[in-house]
């Protein structure tokens, strides 16, 4: 059962990844070099902002036309597998053909039954094209690149475990996304969030960054020791909220 409302999720997109990662720091146990995205992603939607919806998963193939003749019914069956799972929904695909990928899964035709299936945008270690057409459609996507030919791109597998970009995901977890990568939100930083997410920034406009931004026209040392003072001020104010570790400062 989701932790958070439509209504949370909409307020979490207003903040940006590493926002986000700065919270999860001090309110989950789990490990930060797993729910990151391990190798570079690119976002062809950056314009958009930041997407964030529950992990729908599929593992295709574009180079082998066998696949297609051998299992003409799986397109159907995929598509009816987002259609049974609540919304919002982001489309992790793994490409089995990595770093190859032949073809792009994922165009305007796609891209629009996805989006009438309840999907913001899709996270895809393969191709996309139709760029300004899924852009038009209000969908996101982060790939590895553009292709020309959607070639014999064909789901083989999907609601299974996948792994894209160097991390393992999931069906069912909550993932958010924009030009920086991706985060995969653990189950126990779920509730406190946003209310985290909001305090980190709050914290490092008061200390850190105010440190910055006061410093012009000073000399280093006065900088040095400014700086210095914010970092220690961030840290108690962080401890004393999340009975934690100080953070980055």
């Amino acid at each position: 059962m989701p932790l958070l409302s439509v209504g949370d999720l909409q307020k979490l997109r207003r903040w940006n990844s590493p926002s986000i990662a700065n919270a999860l720091e001090q309110i989950t146990r789990s490990d930060p070099l797993a729910i990151v995205n391990a190798e570079e992603t690119r976002d062809f939607m950056p314009e958009q902002g930041p997407m964030i919806g529950y992990a729908v998963t599929v593992v295709i193939s574009g180079g082998d036309p066998q696949v297609i003749r051998k299992h003409p019914e799986n397109f159907v069956r995929y598509r009816e597998y987002l259609a049974s799972i609540p919304g919002p929904k982001i489309v992790v695909v793994q490409d089995a053909d990595r770093p190859r990928c032949h073809g792009a899964f994922w165009g305007e035709v796609g891209a629009a039954n996805a989006r009438a299936l309840g999907c913001v945008g899709t996270i895809t270690d393969g191709a996309v094209r139709d760029l300004d057409e899924m852009r038009a459609l209000g969908f996101k996507a982060l790939a590895r690149r553009l292709a020309v030919s959607h070639a014999y791109c064909w789901p083989l597998r999907w609601d299974v475990q996948v792994e894209v970009f160097g991390t393992c995901i999931k069906p069912g977890q909550l993932i958010h996304a924009d030009k920086h990568g991706f985060i995969v939100i653990p189950r126990d930083g779920q509730k406190r969030l946003l209310e985290a997410t909001r305090f980190m920034d709050d914290n490092e406009c008061n200390t850190v960054i105010a440190a910055g931004l006061r410093g012009a026209g000073n000399t280093v040392a006065t900088n040095l020791a400014a700086m210095k003072k914010a970092g220690a001020s961030f840290g108690v104010a962080t401890r004393k909220k999340f009975k934690a570790g100080p953070g980055e400062f």
